[in-house]
């Protein structure tokens, strides 16, 4: 209770400092009734205290573009975290969105509708999977894939299971399918997703986590591999073919192939999640395509939906997706028509536009003109890193202090771009794949003149934090993961 009035003085003294930006135009003419400050007052008050937002109220978007309910115009460097690859409001996804409202919306899987078996076919037919389990949100489609990995487990890899836990035994010498997931992993923020965490904001709070989980480093296959020699109990190893939520952090060359190697050689299974890193995010249709690794199973979402509707899946053959049958796992409005519609129209976007060769081809422009920047500032940018459009800069922290990434996005926004941290010194800059030449230069431009106009102010004015170091070391492995740099 005693932060809230800090917090609120920040962020209204935040926005009120806020650059004069000129208006530009504004699609149909129109701005908001109520202020941004007005807005983030009212949100403030009446909605949970569960994220840390940069000050900026989205009121109107198109492609790239966003503006604010005075008019002013931004350039999106986060892409709701790549849910909207194709662009806010792409005018074909809108249209489909629109003609299905009219028609259908929603029927419940008690019965079927005239969208979901035409989606559930081109999703499998462009992927190369059997089957497709429809549901809604990205961590929902974890959890799926979670409750399908073990499943299988018991079904096809004989897993023993201790039936005295199932009915109320004791834990002692406990038999059960276990997931393996790795270390800086980010899959939600379920229980059963924070079981699997390194982050203890996360974690704290909420325990006891979920057993059945075991953790290793990614990106170095010699962990894997001794696990999983003796892993009679091992089900899944569950991945993000780049972690983005611990920094967009791209494993070594070669090390997709080893994990489908040793899956196979196992008999375990790969389990991809590629909500944030699939659907032409990379650079490719999926991450993994890379390395031309085929997982045997893998998560879409955030983009599926095209920016407009929460839609994940989870794909698989079906000797693993048969293992769950009638009444063990569902979602109302899992394969609902008008969702269905929707991730039609948005998987149609992204061949026809050809959103992974032109992911490819902006993300080496992007990483170029950052490279000249930590040229510029060698001692301020430790690393510049990504692929396609999935990228960040990662920050010396000490050489920052006391400024934080946050501030920095913070300034970036003043200057019209807007861009979210991830932990203390990472900025993550993820457009949406139809961000056009001139909106990438502005990016790049404004994060140079923060850093060369703005940053040394900003030390002078900001008092020195104390340290996070502590608070960083993860509960769980004891590893400083996001520590100074």
């Amino acid at each position: 209770m005693a932060l809230k009035k800090p917090l609120q003085t920040i962020l209204t003294g935040v926005w009120r400092a806020r650059n004069v930006r000129g208006f530009s135009a504004v699609p149909e003419g129109r701005v908001s009734s109520q202020s941004s400050q007005h807005l983030i007052d009212l949100e403030y008050q009446c909605s949970a205290h569960n994220y840390h937002p940069i000050p900026i109220v989205f009121s109107q978007a198109k492609g790239s573009t966003i503006w604010d309910p005075e008019g002013n115009r931004y350039v999106d460097f986060l892409s709701a975290y790549s849910a909207v690859n194709q662009g806010h409001c792409h005018p074909k996804i809108m249209k489909a969105l629109v003609e299905q409202t009219e028609k259908l919306t929603l029927s419940s899987r008690a019965f079927y509708n005239d969208r979901f078996p035409v989606f559930a076919e081109r999703l499998t037919s462009m992927f190369g999977y059997d089957m497709v389990l429809p549901m809604n949100t990205g961590a929902e489609g974890v959890e799926t894939a979670l409750k399908l990995a073990r499943k299988w487990g018991y079904l096809k890899k004989k897993i023993p299971r201790d039936e005295l836990f199932f009915f109320g035994g004791p834990r002692e010498n406990l038999l059960e399918a276990i997931i393996v997931s790795c270390c800086g992993c980010f899959h939600g923020r379920t229980l059963a997703a924070i079981s699997m965490s390194c982050d203890n904001e996360a974690t704290r709070g909420f325990w006891p986590l979920l057993p059945g989980h075991l953790k290793i480093d990614f990106g170095d296959h010699r962990p894997l591999r001794k696990y999983l020699k003796k892993g009679d109990q091992i089900a899944g190893f569950l991945f993000e073919p780049i972690q983005g939520e611990a920094g967009v952090i791209i494993p070594p060359d070669g090390y997709l192939k080893t994990v489908r190697e040793l899956c196979s050689k196992y008999n375990i299974l790969m389990i991809a999640d590629e909500i944030q890193s699939g659907l032409a995010r990379s650079g490719r249709i999926l991450a993994c395509d890379w390395e031309n690794v085929r997982p045997d199973v893998v998560i879409l979402g955030k983009a599926l939906g095209g920016g407009v509707l929460p839609v994940s899946a989870v794909l698989a053959d079906k000797d693993v997706m048969l293992c769950i049958q009638p009444g063990e796992h569902g979602s109302t409005f899992g394969g609902n028509p008008l969702a269905s519609a929707v991730a039609i129209a948005s998987l149609d976007v992204i061949i026809n536009e050809r959103l992974p060769e032109r992911s490819d081809k902006l993300g080496e422009e992007l990483r170029q003109q950052l490279l000249k920047i930590q040229q510029q500032f060698p001692d301020l940018i430790k690393e510049v890193r990504g692929k396609g459009l999935f990228n960040a800069v990662e920050l010396n922290s000490k050489a920052l202090l006391p400024v934080t990434a946050y501030d920095l996005c913070l300034k970036l926004k003043e200057r019209g771009i807007l861009a979210k941290p991830t932990h203390d010194s990472i900025i993550r800059l993820t457009p949406p794949l139809t961000i056009s030449l001139d909106e990438l230069r502005e990016g790049s431009k404004a994060l140079q003149d923060v850093l060369e106009h703005d940053l040394a102010k900003m030390k002078k004015e900001k008092p020195n934090a104390p340290s996070h170091t502590a608070s960083n070391t993860c509960d769980r492995c004891g590893r400083n993961l996001y520590g100074s740099s």
